[in-house]
């Protein structure tokens, strides 16, 4: 018996579309479940096999969820805002809207053709203007906020301004002098605005400063580490280089400590608990001072086992970038 399983797949996808079967709505009398994938970067070349391969896992689990009486939440959508957009524009001399919609159409195709039980009507393109707006709201709200170590959250920058009107910095314990000199309320209050910004940048949860990044002259960006391959971009092969540059970015070293409480509570395997703790990498230990030899210059150098700090019989210095 011949089975005509195009035909048979044709007619099923149509009747999910149409009965809407995958569509979720609030249902309070349910627990909720949300399984969420990778978001894929719609290309022109279409899905390659590690798309589906971990979809068709995240598919199974959505669809056991609601065997057993969840209210799951499984969409998708498209990372189709950046470099890649751009480099491949450029490649194929057509606006990025055009590709992007292009490839994102074929995508869709494709995902359908494999009948993944999404929720399409919840799908997300970050190069929306409904989408990548809420991402520039999140942004002015880490602007306008600092870390309050005393209180272990995040508040207004505002009351960290009225703080340093009332009481100065003198012999407050989050003030680093590394950042800037200590001052009173008096002195805080004759600051001009740009003095008192430039204060206030130290402690923004985002924040401009100079750093050194991986600098692709060719692709006109700065460069994740993953992104560099034997020192050339991984998209052109361009040449990179490190460079000290102003830029933007975020105090997440702030929130160390929550994070790592905060894997206690997760349902992780230990492996993974094990790669957080890693990648957050908290040391405790001192710091200590060493006079140069003929000189009044001091050197401090951080130690995780200060007990065997008389042991030592040289340093080495990394060279730095002026």
């Amino acid at each position: 018996m011949d089975f005509d399983f195009k035909e048979v797949e044709k007619k099923w996808r149509a009747k999910w579309e149409s009965d809407k079967t995958y569509e979720v709505k609030e249902d309070t009398s349910r627990p909720k479940y949300y399984v969420l994938d990778m978001f894929p970067y719609p290309s022109g070349a279409g899905l390659h096999v590690g798309h589906p391969l971990g979809y068709v896992a995240s598919d199974i689990f959505a669809r056991y969820k609601r065997l057993k009486g969840f209210n799951v939440l499984h969409p998708m959508g498209y990372d189709a805002f950046g470099l890649p957009a751009e480099q491949y524009a450029i490649e194929t001399g057509t606006p990025p809207e055009v590709t992007t919609e292009k490839a994102i159409k074929t995508y869709r195709s494709q995902l359908d053709k494999i009948g993944f039980s999404y929720d399409w009507s919840r799908q997300v393109k970050t190069c929306d203007p409904s989408y990548y707006k809420w991402t520039q709201w999140i942004f002015l709200q880490l602007f306008d906020s600092w870390y309050n170590r005393e209180n272990n959250r995040a508040e207004s920058i505002e009351t960290l301004y009225i703080f340093f009107a009332e009481n100065g910095c003198i012999n407050w314990p989050q003030h680093d002098k590394e950042d800037h000199a200590e001052f009173t309320d008096v002195e805080w209050n004759n600051f001009t605005p740009e003095e008192q910004q430039r204060i206030l940048m130290h402690y923004r949860l985002a924040y401009q400063s100079f750093t050194e990044v991986n600098w692709c002259e060719a692709l006109g960006t700065v460069l994740a580490n993953d992104e560099v391959k034997d020192g050339k971009s991984e998209r052109g092969g361009y040449p990179v280089e490190r460079r000290k540059m102003r830029q933007w970015s975020l105090r997440i070293t702030e929130y160390a400590d929550r994070l790592l409480s905060g894997l206690d509570t997760l349902d992780w395997s230990d492996a993974m608990k094990d790669m957080q703790r890693n990648w957050i990498g908290r040391s405790e230990g001192a710091l200590v001072n060493f006079k140069t030899a003929g000189g009044d210059s001091i050197l401090t150098v951080f130690t995780t086992r200060p007990d065997t700090i008389f042991g030592a019989t040289f340093m080495v210095i990394a060279p730095g970038m002026s």
